[in-house]
């Protein structure tokens, strides 16, 4: 009787473990529909949140990251069809970037459509996310958040350094991989640029178009460097940093992959000063 009692009750904790993380999983998911919701009605838009976290599975102990796909610009483009012409669209962004084709074609398709496009940047969005801002109409960013480069990869190597590379060396020492590298380098760069030319053409003057297009494509910077809201008003670009609180509070639905331990922590109350005011940075005597 004993042990049929303790079976039954390793049965519930095995069972409860195994439905724990789902039910959680649901409740997190209901969360965001809600804040997406919220927000729709809010600003009367069509949201779509487009949120590249970590993997929750690792293949060898390292994780796998999320990047921008086909599958994203499927979702992405069946989102934009089946809004009315005429309301509006919110995007909230946070990517690493992804494959050139699926950015292009969400690109294409935001700037195709006739209402405002707004795109939201909380945290950052590099590379192929860049691009999806520069599509919008309105980009609205938190004041530390940053955009990226767009210059075309090749591998693990960026097609500028490919050219640079190529160009110091003797072409009759190079071999044949070598020399078709550089020819799709070559036209990675003028298929990038033009890209986001033609994107900007629609917003700016021909000139400013293709100066802000190939500031970004040319390689200047390494492609991780984080271009900042001032960075882009110098640009000409106007970004404005009035983040609505539902886009905070919807990042925090999509958390990291637990961790053995938090990397970073804090106690999540509003702060209350318990110690005679400190001078500010910089004024102590």
């Amino acid at each position: 009787m004993v042990g049929s009692f303790f079976s039954v009750l390793w049965m519930i904790i095995i069972v409860s473990s195994l439905l724990s993380p789902l039910f959680s999983r649901r409740k997190t998911e209901l969360g965001r529909i809600r804040l997406l919701n919220s927000l729709s009605r809010k600003r009367g838009s069509r949201v779509i949140s487009m949120i590249h976290r970590m993997e929750a599975f690792s293949f060898l102990g390292i994780p796998l990251s999320r990047h921008i796909d086909i599958e994203d610009s499927e979702q992405v483009l069946r989102a934009i069809r089946r809004t009315p012409k005429d309301v509006p669209i919110d995007i909230i962004l946070h990517t690493p970037g992804g494959l050139v084709l699926a950015a292009e074609q969400i690109a294409r398709a935001i700037a195709g459509h006739e209402a405002k496009v707004t795109v939201f940047v909380p945290h950052y969005a590099m590379s192929g996310g860049t691009l999806l801002a520069l599509a919008a109409d309105e980009i609205i960013m938190d004041e530390h958040a940053v955009l990226g480069p767009i210059d075309p990869q090749l591998g693990n190597y960026p097609a500028v350094s490919i050219l640079r590379a190529i160009e110091q060396k003797d072409k009759n020492s190079l071999d044949d991989s070598t020399l078709i590298l550089g020819d799709m380098a070559a036209k990675a760069m003028v298929q990038v640029y033009d890209s986001v030319n033609n994107l900007l053409r629609a917003k700016f003057p021909e000139d400013k178009a293709r100066e802000i297009a190939r500031i970004l494509t040319e390689g200047r910077w390494t492609h991780d460097y984080p271009i900042t809201c001032q960075m882009l008003r110098d640009m000409g670009l106007t970004v404005c940093n009035e983040m609505p609180g539902e886009v905070y509070r919807l990042m925090e639905l999509y958390p990291q992959p637990a961790q053995r331990r938090p990397s970073v922590q804090y106690v999540p109350v509003p702060f209350e000063r318990r110690s005679p005011t400190s001078p500010p940075r910089g004024k102590e005597g």
